[in-house]
């Protein structure tokens, strides 16, 4: 069984594991599987000995690291605060809860917007700003700014994501990530009834990782100005996620509904919102800064934190499995 515990107590081996990259000789378990013996008979019906073969091992996902930010397409001091926090890091890769191009989701405006502050992690990059990755490590969910502009094409056009890339998964490590599209354009629709909720059931209920994280923009449940999303208060743990990313109010939140975690991550860069009163299932809030998340993950930990622009951590969270 999953156990959920807040973390700010002192996870000793996490929090040195998240504030450090992890050595690509970090011990994996395995399993070994032996091979049962078999015998060859000859014709002559002299049986040969037993010739047991050497035990093979399972490989196992390497550990990953990654950063979590929203709301952050400004190009304003705020933004280059927090991208200059992500680079220290030096996550394997970033995800982000939308609103990705402020305010109209312009041509015009993306590659300030992104591509001056992360073209390092992104594939293939045809803006201004460097020569980008060799592979992509920037995986984007679409905001409502960025729906603005007719059929969010700057958005499309600028990415190179799988699938329809409105929405879609990719697996890094032991994460499975499931990209949602929760704008109300999505063609494919926002409900738990929809095409798009059809493919993401199907797609946990297929997944053989060890953890399942959806990331979205508007978030399910939230004690911010907007508040809960109630058409994106899908049954995603009866459908296999662990958790869910998302972002639409500028802040943090954590909250645990029936068990699940839920995180509102959106202080990228755009202006810090006001909280409304608190659910009842808010664990953590915090809107006095900008910043970001850091995500460390094995086959049998998760650990979830927030660290302010100034490099200050303001909240942790940990998820084990057996």
């Amino acid at each position: 069984m999953k156990q959920n515990v807040s973390c700010l107590m002192g996870i000793a081996f996490l929090l040195t594991a998240c504030t450090a990259p992890i050595p690509s000789s970090t011990p994996l378990s395995s399993t070994a599987t032996a091979v049962p013996p078999t015998a060859t008979v000859l014709a002559t019906e002299t049986a040969l000995p037993t010739e047991t073969l050497a035990p093979t091992l399972t490989p196992q996902p390497q550990p990953v690291k990654f950063a979590v930010i929203g709301d952050y397409g400004m190009d304003n001091s705020a933004e280059a605060d927090v991208a200059a926090l992500i680079q220290g890091w030096q996550p394997d890769f970033i995800i982000t809860t939308g609103d990705n191009n402020y305010p109209s989701g312009a041509a015009e405006t993306i590659d300030a917007n992104i591509g001056k502050y992360f073209h390092d992690y992104i594939f293939p990059y045809t803006g201004t700003y460097g020569s980008g990755a060799n592979l992509n490590r920037f995986f984007p969910t679409l905001g409502n700014h960025d729906w603005y502009t007719t059929d969010a094409q700057p958005y499309l056009d600028y990415f190179s994501l799988p699938g329809n890339e409105r929405y879609y998964d990719f697996m890094e490590g032991p994460v499975h990530f499931f990209a949602i599209d929760s704008d109300e354009n999505e063609p494919d629709g926002i409900n738990a009834g929809s095409v798009q909720a059809a493919w993401l059931q199907q797609g946990l209920s297929a997944s053989t990782s060890p953890w399942n994280i959806i990331f979205t923009h508007y978030p399910p449940y939230s004690s911010g100005a907007h508040g809960s999303t109630d058409w994106m208060q899908w049954p995603f743990a009866a459908w296999g996620a662990d958790a869910l990313l998302a972002g639409h109010d500028h802040l943090y939140e954590r909250l645990l509904v029936d068990g699940f975690p839920y995180f509102t991550n959106g202080t990228g860069g755009g202006g810090l919102y006001n909280f409304s009163d608190p659910l009842p299932e808010s664990k953590f809030r915090y809107n006095n800064n900008y910043g970001a998340m850091l995500v460390t993950a094995s086959e049998t930990e998760m650990l979830f934190e927030f660290y302010n622009r100034s490099g200050d951590l303001k909240d942790s969270y940990h998820l084990s499995k057996p």
